[in-house]
């Protein structure tokens, strides 16, 4: 997945204002504790970033 596809998806599911307030601020264990912006930062791939976000958060199946 390219990050813009990451992006948009996010955009998608919490709203433009929302998304990167969500991607700096919100800490998951399932990141080993990091943001999504820390995550992504570090190299891990969007796709399983966005596969994790989309469990912690519930997102229907029809936004995965």
């Amino acid at each position: 997945m390219r990050l813009t596809d990451f992006w948009e998806r996010m955009r998608a599911h919490f709203g433009a204002g929302y998304a990167d307030s969500f991607a700096r601020d919100h800490v998951m264990s399932e990141l080993g504790g990091r943001t999504v912006h820390e995550a992504l930062a570090e190299g891990r791939d969007a796709k399983e970033v966005w596969r994790v976000v989309c469990a912690v958060m519930d997102v229907p199946a029809e936004r995965r």
